[in-house]
């Protein structure tokens, strides 16, 4: 058996999934203060009348690296950074602690200058005055020559408690978005840490002896011990658990578009014959690109706990919340009281929201009922805006799913997938403003959960040669070698292949021979004088994004967590 575990805004949901057949179904309120007291509540009521002996993984999505960020509440981090040509590292300053270091590597990864000793030492010295023990190591080209990096995490000892060097993040050049993934990884990893180990006394009271993944922005999960180790891959994965329930739920082959409705935000995923889009090159954290594989999904100010305001005349709905709706005991109205006033839903104390709308109306001179039906349509004017734009942005570039590269192809959504609580609400407004057949699937309250829960262990890696000078690397397991002159690409393609195996391998996790793809698989000559001096080679592997089976058979009631 499996467990999928969902950590929104609002809500934190659960689900107990046997095979193809949905168990048990859970749903409990979201407490940022005490993530743990919210996964407690759910795992009691999925578990109930369950023998806890025979659930075999527990994924996990959680806001909790995304909550850190936003809030404030990460670590400072000590960033310790050795430029080189090109655009100057003082453009990519991230931080209050961001020190650079000279010293040179060119795009083959030779030393040009030697690293200044005096230089570092400084910079760490400023760091430790300032109680800095979180730190982020980044040096142009250092997927080719890791050797500034480690010489940096050397000097820094026991001083540090964690470190992030800019070689094992990815196999991919791009030095801003390098610096910026090493940041974000260390700033949050005491945060995981201490959430991680929490985790786990936890569900030692359940009698639960399962493997715990965390589920990452490109949809696929990973140990919780290698999370510690890269918690930043776990931002973001919320909206990747919703995508992942779509597959699982109600897989299909054509175009399409997915919706997903929360208390404070919505999410927007694109699907090119039944496939969704990744971000190729990594997602955007506080407009910072960086490193990160993931899901393309788009977040809106729009959910059911969006305030209604009124200004100069004009009826707005989100993004701001604050809190709950009132018919769910909140202060302000918001958009599912409109839903409440206009009929089109029957959520908690409907008579709270009638009062809550009406005062609203009444403070600025307008009727309640048309107060709503603004406020109503103010919400689907912005999500019919959002799909537009993701539509006809998605269609000027190349599109990429995770598969593989879709070339002149335009993607023309004819369905939509709603999913979310108050999706059913929902389905017959959007049709009639979109103009395309609307869906909401049985499992639409709980859809992410069973994302997460059906979601596989993911990973990639990058090979690259040079034979002219007899180097191999493979930045992300730390592998730098040489290589023979007549090392082919069969075989950079084969050794990339068996490294991916053998580094989920150690993970604990089997694959099938067909579960690892190749990507990318590039050989070009490198000419000297007359001569072909060797090739440069570049092979990416991957084990791409998929759930291991497809629900089946009727869905089970969502039980809400404390109550029988």
């Amino acid at each position: 058996m499996r467990i999928g575990i969902d950590i929104g805004g609002t809500h934190t949901d659960g689900v107990l999934i046997d095979g193809c057949r949905l168990i048990a179904a859970a749903k409990a309120p979201t407490n940022h203060d005490n993530l743990l007291a919210s996964i407690t509540q759910v795992l009691h009521t999925v578990l109930a009348g369950q023998d806890p002996a025979r659930v075999r993984t527990l994924n996990l999505s959680t806001t909790l690296t995304t909550n850190a960020i936003v809030t404030g509440k990460t670590d400072p981090v000590g960033m310790l950074v050795v430029g080189g040509p090109g655009i100057a590292a003082k453009h990519y300053r991230i931080g209050d602690h961001y020190h650079q270091i000279y010293g040179s590597l060119d795009h083959l990864g030779t030393e040009t200058s030697s690293l200044d000793e005096q230089d570092l030492d400084e910079a760490i010295t400023a760091c430790r005055d300032q109680g800095v023990k979180c730190f982020g190591v980044a040096c142009k080209f250092s997927p080719r020559n890791p050797a500034f990096e480690n010489r940096i995490r050397e000097e820094l000892g026991d001083q540090a408690d964690f470190i992030t060097l800019g070689h094992l993040v990815s196999g991919q050049l791009n030095f801003g978005r390098r610096i910026h993934t090493v940041y974000y990884n260390s700033a949050v990893w005491r945060t995981f840490r201490s959430f991680a180990g929490a985790l786990n006394a936890s569900l030692k009271g359940f009698a639960l002896d399962a493997e715990v993944n965390i589920l990452k922005a490109d949809g696929g999960t990973m140990p919780i011990a290698r999370a510690l180790d890269a918690p930043v891959q776990s931002i973001f994965s919320g909206p990747a658990a919703s995508v992942m329930g779509i597959l699982a739920t109600c897989p299909a082959t054509e175009d399409l578009l997915m919706l997903d409705i929360g208390g404070t935000t919505s999410d927007i995923a694109l699907f090119a014959g039944g496939e969704p889009l990744l971000e190729r090159e990594g997602i955007a954290i506080e407009d910072r690109p960086t490193l990160v594989r993931a899901i393309h999904v788009e977040s809106i100010g729009i959910g059911g706990d969006s305030l209604i305001r009124v200004v100069d005349g004009v009826v707005t709905t989100g993004p701001d919340r604050l809190g709950h709706c009132m018919a769910a005991g909140g202060s302000a109205p918001s958009l599912m009281d409109a839903l409440n006033v206009l009929e089109l839903a029957a959520f908690g104390e409907v008579e709270r929201s009638r009062e809550g709308i009406h005062a609203l109306a009444s403070a600025h001179q307008l009727d309640s009922t048309a107060l709503a039906e603004q406020a109503v349509d103010a919400a689907l004017a912005t999500i019919g805006a959002k799909i537009d734009t993701l539509v006809r942005m998605v269609n000027t570039k190349p599109v990429y799913t995770i598969h593989e590269i879709l070339e002149d192809r335009e993607i023309k959504p004819r369905k939509l997938i709603v999913i979310g609580g108050p999706a059913a609400v929902f389905q017959e407004l959007l049709a009639k403003r979109l103009g395309m057949a609307v869906e909401v699937p049985p499992l639409h309250g709980v859809a992410n959960a069973v994302g997460a829960a059906l979601t596989r262990t993911t990973s990639h890696l990058a090979l690259t040669a040079n034979t002219a000078r007899g180097q191999l690397s493979v930045p992300m397991l730390g592998i730098f070698r040489t290589v023979a002159r007549g090392y082919s690409l069969q075989e950079a393609t084969s050794e990339a292949k068996s490294l991916l195996r053998a580094d989920l391998d150690k993970a604990g996790v089997s694959l099938a021979d067909d579960d690892i793809q190749i990507t990318q698989a590039d050989a070009f000559n490198m000419v000297e004088g007359s001569y072909t001096a060797g090739k440069n080679i570049r092979v990416v592997a991957q084990v791409r994004p998929a759930v291991v089976a497809r629900l089946a058979g009727d869905s089970v009631p969502v039980r809400l967590a404390g109550q029988p």
